[in-house]
């Protein structure tokens, strides 16, 4: 379940493997709620970057390759965030706060891509090691 990566430290061997393997085989409602209640959201709160509506994932029990990549890149998002900045909702407060780096842009509001998410994990490696642009 994309629990199972906040959980797991990706340098696991086969850790990116397994991840695809269960991209393609769909998150399941039952794990994409697991994953909001460990990360401290709400449906609603992550509706912007997701590729697809709460309302049709709610008529869902497992979801489609698109949808499931999306919740896994959260997953492996807030694992690196959580792992780099001092408490959880230090991290949150920094998604939802104008960056400097990023063109005063808040970094939640670029997760509506894979590229955005690409583009934040950079970021939050930046600050890991202390390297400002």
């Amino acid at each position: 379940s994309p629990a199972w990566v906040v959980a797991h430290s990706k340098d696991a061997p086969g850790y990116n493997l397994e991840l695809i393997n269960r991209i393609r085989l769909g998150v399941k409602k039952s794990e994409w709620k697991d994953l909001i209640v460990k990360i401290g959201h709400s449906e609603k709160d992550l509706e912007p970057v997701l590729p697809t509506s709460i309302s049709s994932m709610q008529k869902k029990s497992v979801y489609g390759k698109e949808t499931s990549e999306r919740i896994y890149e959260l997953a492996k998002l807030y694992s690196l965030g959580y792992e780099v900045f001092d408490s959880e909702l230090s991290f949150k407060q920094w998604l939802k706060s104008p960056s400097k780096s990023l063109g005063g842009k808040k970094p939640f509001d670029l997760l509506d891509s894979s590229l955005g998410f690409q583009v934040i994990e950079s970021e939050i490696i930046r600050i890991q090691f202390n390297v400002y642009s």
